[in-house]
């Protein structure tokens, strides 16, 4: 039994590796592009809820851009910190920069789709860049932005950063989350005008308004806590060109910076990532568990055979965790390591937040619930 279960793994793993390892080739680094310094208004939307201790050195950074036709509306999402009042020295810095302050969340929103969306009416770029609060830029990263964009006549480009983390063990688990979503999302489909898979990173979303305003701006998206994601994947719905690269030197976010944050962020998407359904939590726990911690058990065992068959199947998990850390992050590939006991961390991450999701009848994200019930009618719309 022990040799059929590890035979399934070895193939899985294999044909996993090769289209780990040929897909990642379909992603460009966005640092082998030219800067564009000049071109069409860019309104950069940033929302914010209680980031009065990241905003100010996110905004000053993108204000260092080489990019010359820029303007921020940054939405102050009902924050109960002094997120108000520091937009609004940051504001005074700079007259490009627009302030919205937001005191209601209309039913059936998310707050941050919300204001995404209250951003993009009070803007005026003919392209809308949907940034976060915490991202740092390096000034060349819009402008290369633009060049991509505009050379690969693309509607949506969106860019993963480098995500900075203090600890091995946060950094063990940030790069499992990246590994997974890897292979189960398959990012590089991205960039293939055949596939329907789409890519959108919080992080960097860049758009024209045009594209926008087709798939039907975040108003098709209120009640989505994994917007951005979603967002990449109408683009490709309403089939315009889309484009995904890597920024790992240009753009820089602390995802979270404890693992304990790590866990309570995930309570938000890791239930809309499984579609809220059972069956598929189900199936991603023991998905993860016979794929990445099976084998390191039975590498324990006294058969030879099966032994060596551990050991295969462990060098492909290899080279498809190093091709995928390598690429996507600047992390050490010798996190690779702790992978069997990361993904014992991962699996408990999953069935935290789908019982804290029950138990509550719905994700409470930054002070305010929003009930299963209205997630999962928003998911079936």
């Amino acid at each position: 039994m022990l040799l059929i279960l590890l035979a399934i793994n070895l193939i899985g793993w294999a044909i996993l590796f090769t289209d780990i390892a040929l897909g990642l080739r379909k992603i460009d680094s966005l640092e082998k592009a030219e800067p564009e310094h000049d071109g069409p208004l860019i309104s950069i939307i940033v929302p914010a809820r209680n980031e009065a201790h990241t905003i100010r050195k996110s905004i000053e950074s993108q204000l260092k851009s080489t990019y010359k036709r820029l303007q921020w509306v940054i939405v102050n999402d009902r924050s109960t910190d002094e997120t108000g009042a520091e937009i609004e020295r940051i504001a005074s810095m700079d007259k490009r920069i627009k302030t919205l302050h937001l005191t209601q969340l209309p039913k059936g929103w998310l707050g941050k789709n919300h204001a995404l969306y209250q951003g993009y009416l009070h803007s005026e770029g003919e392209l809308l860049l949907f940034t976060d609060a915490d991202v740092h830029y390096n000034p060349d990263a819009i402008s290369k932005a633009v060049r991509v964009l505009q050379t690969e006549n693309a509607d949506h480009l969106t860019a993963a950063p480098s995500l900075t983390a203090k600890g091995f063990w946060l950094q063990s688990f940030i790069a499992f989350f990246l590994f997974g979503f890897s292979y189960f999302k398959r990012p590089w489909k991205a960039n293939d005008e055949r596939s329907s898979i789409g890519m959108g990173i919080g992080a960097f979303n860049l758009m024209t308004r045009p594209a926008y305003e087709t798939i039907g701006t975040h108003k098709s998206l209120k009640n989505r806590p994994d917007d951005d994601l979603q967002l990449g994947f109408k683009v490709k719905e309403y089939k315009l060109n889309q484009r995904m690269v890597t920024a790992i030197s240009l753009l820089r976010v602390e995802w979270y910076p404890t693992l304990k944050a790590a866990f309570q962020g995930l309570e938000k998407n890791t239930f809309a990532g499984l579609y809220y359904r059972y069956s598929m939590v189900l199936l991603a726990i023991s998905g993860v568990f016979f794929s990445q911690v099976f084998p390191f058990l039975t590498l324990l065992s006294s058969d030879t055979t099966v032994r060596l068959m551990s050991l295969a199947v462990i060098l492909l998990i290899l080279g498809s965790y190093t091709s995928v850390i390598k690429k996507m992050t600047d992390f050490h590939p010798a996190l690779f390591l702790a992978l069997p006991v990361t993904a014992l961390i991962f699996i408990f991450s999953i069935i935290r937040a789908v019982v804290l999701t029950f138990i509550r009848g719905g994700v409470i994200w930054r002070g305010t619930k929003y009930s299963l019930e209205e997630l999962r009618s928003m998911e079936k719309d």
